[in-house]
């Protein structure tokens, strides 16, 4: 590839909510990017592992938006950004580790910049990336783990029907420290769906 070609990906899935927009990340979307995630970066510090030095570089955005393009190619991962209105970037939305053979799951995790929270924003993300994920990926299972102060993330889960499983100890190093995480899953079963296919 030639310095200063374009990244070439497949556009990947775009998904529809209420008032929201989920597709893949590219790289126009950078400015908007940086600029959400540094006015963010005390928000999200608390429930994030620690940045790298060069986090909001552009580099930085290049490699996170070619990983998520490899990960949505080898249907590993799928990284979303998440937007209101169709065109104003509010957060972004992940379903990692898909794993296949006899589990069929993946991880949810997730972001919204500090000043669009509590607008339903990620209620309406999760909300359509749920259907995405047994329908069309036909998962069984979609995990995900949230520190037990972060009461705002447990309520979007709460409210999209994932149950609390258990606690896990020192489950993920954030923000420097290794923390408990409360698991939560949400089954296609639960969901009304009969997914989960080989």
């Amino acid at each position: 590839m030639l310095l200063g070609a374009s990244i070439v990906q497949d556009p990947g899935p775009v998904l529809a909510g209420r008032g929201i927009t989920l597709r893949s990340a590219a790289m126009a979307d950078y400015p908007a990017w940086s600029e959400l995630r540094s006015a963010s970066r005390g928000h999200l510090a608390p429930w994030e592992p620690l940045w790298a030095l060069d986090e909001l570089t552009r580099a930085a955005f290049r490699r996170r938006v070619r990983h998520y393009a490899r990960e949505s190619r080898d249907d590993l991962g799928y990284g979303l950004f998440i937007f209101a209105g169709g065109y104003r970037l509010v957060g972004g939305l992940t379903l990692s580790n898909v794993r296949r053979g006899v589990t069929q799951s993946a991880t949810l995790g997730y972001w919204l910049g500090a000043e669009h929270v509590g607008k339903g924003y990620m209620a309406a993300a999760v909300g359509a990336v749920v259907p995405f994920a047994f329908d069309t990926l036909k998962l069984h299972r979609i995990d995900a783990a949230v520190m037990p102060a972060n009461t705002a993330s447990i309520r979007v889960l709460e409210r999209a029907g994932f149950v609390r499983e258990g606690l896990a100890r020192r489950y993920l190093k954030i923000c420097g420290r290794w923390e408990d995480h409360l698991l939560y899953a949400l089954l296609a079963d639960d969901a009304g769906r009969g997914g989960g296919g080989a």
